[in-house]
């Protein structure tokens, strides 16, 4: 019998008889995730390939995710131009790096001296600012979620103190997004590498000091090996956010089980991976300074107070934008920002300048 008349005799006599017709089997879907990590970095590779291995099995194997690494498929900073192209069907990155394409894209990542990883989620999923990020990525034919953060970064590694501005000025320094607009505002000369050329750049002097993410991948790429001042805190970077963005076609060409589980498995990466990164970076620290000779310092007050004074010029000037995007963002994110700081001294804040003392653990 002729497949389409089986299948029509099949649900007639299911109908006649009360019982359901037999399910056809699902289609399987294919997509490839490219992100801007090496393959095996820590914490950044992790979760590119946990989220791939999670929606592949959440859904079955309905919908396959295969994961390449920065280089294997496009660059690392590639990542978004191949997927709004539908070169690949999903990246996996971070929004900081896409400030060239529209600048309210890099205020979804982080921003100096802005808001914490649990704030920004916050923001993101009860202040409007999911809402802003879909309409701006709808731009570029991308649809994406938050997946996770590095918790709070650092300020880097230089081979020498620094105490003041002036030590600053003229350093080539390796960063990224609005924290490189806040260094050149006090005279340092940002230069933007991806993760895997930032060791050989600071080995060889082609760049002075660097930041990366924080300890855990910071250790991994071997920066410790050329400069032992390490910096916190990294007021450029609060709350770096990964990212997990799709081909808007593709994504929605997909059934609304498989788009939930897509937006599911980024929420509960945005918490698994943030905290991945707490107990990591933690652990780092004690090793660096232990075993490998580093000397973690405290950013002098001076240094503080002159970025905090030229993020308010930033700040300014994305009010004065002259796209509205990017006055629509930085007005959404500065509002939940002030009340979060307003909270602050009663809760998160609060609560870690009391805690003072160490527990006895025996």
């Amino acid at each position: 019998m002729h497949r389409r008349k089986f299948l029509g005799a099949t649900a007639a006599a299911a109908a006649g008889t009360g019982l359901a017709a037999p399910a056809l089997a699902q289609e399987r879907i294919t997509w490839d995730m490219v992100t801007s990590w090496p393959t095996g970095a820590p914490g950044l590779d992790d979760s590119a390939r946990r989220i791939a291995q999670r929606i592949t099995d959440l859904s079955g194997g309905r919908l396959v995710i295969n994961v390449h690494g920065a280089g294997e498929i496009v660059p690392a900073f590639g990542v978004f131009d191949a997927v709004s192209q539908g070169v690949a069907q999903m990246y996996h990155s971070v929004p900081a790096y896409w400030i060239s394409k529209n600048k309210a894209i890099g205020m979804f990542g982080s921003f100096p001296f802005g808001l914490t990883m649990f704030e920004h989620l916050g923001w993101m999923y009860w202040g409007g600012g999911q809402e802003l990020y879909d309409k701006i990525y709808d731009g570029f034919g991308l649809k994406g979620y938050l997946a996770g953060g590095t918790g709070p970064q650092w300020f880097g590694w230089f081979r020498n103190e620094i105490n003041t501005l002036d030590d600053l000025r003229g350093l080539r320094i390796r960063t990224t997004g609005f924290a490189g607009e806040m260094l050149n505002k006090v005279g340092v000369a940002v230069v933007t590498l991806p993760g895997g050329e930032v060791f050989q750049a600071l080995q060889s002097g082609t760049i002075d000091a660097a930041e990366f993410v924080g300890p855990w991948n910071d250790f991994a790429f071997g920066f410790h090996q050329v400069a032992k001042n390490y910096y916190a805190p990294g007021v450029g970077e609060p709350s770096s956010t990964e990212e997990v963005v799709m081909n808007a076609s593709a994504y929605n060409a997909l059934p609304d089980d498989l788009k939930l589980i897509v937006k599911t498995v980024a929420m509960s990466a945005a918490v698994e991976t943030t905290m991945d990164y707490e107990i990591n970076n933690a652990k780092t620290v004690r090793l660096l300074t232990s075993e490998h000779g580093v000397t973690v310092r405290t950013l002098p007050q001076p240094i503080v107070d002159g970025l905090a004074a030229a993020t308010g010029e930033l700040v300014q000037e994305l009010h004065a934008d002259s796209d509205p995007a990017v006055r629509e963002v930085i007005g959404s994110y500065a509002k939940y920002r002030n009340l979060m700081a307003e909270y602050a001294p009663y809760a998160f804040a609060g609560e870690m300048n009391a805690r003072t003392q160490p527990f006895a653990e025996g």
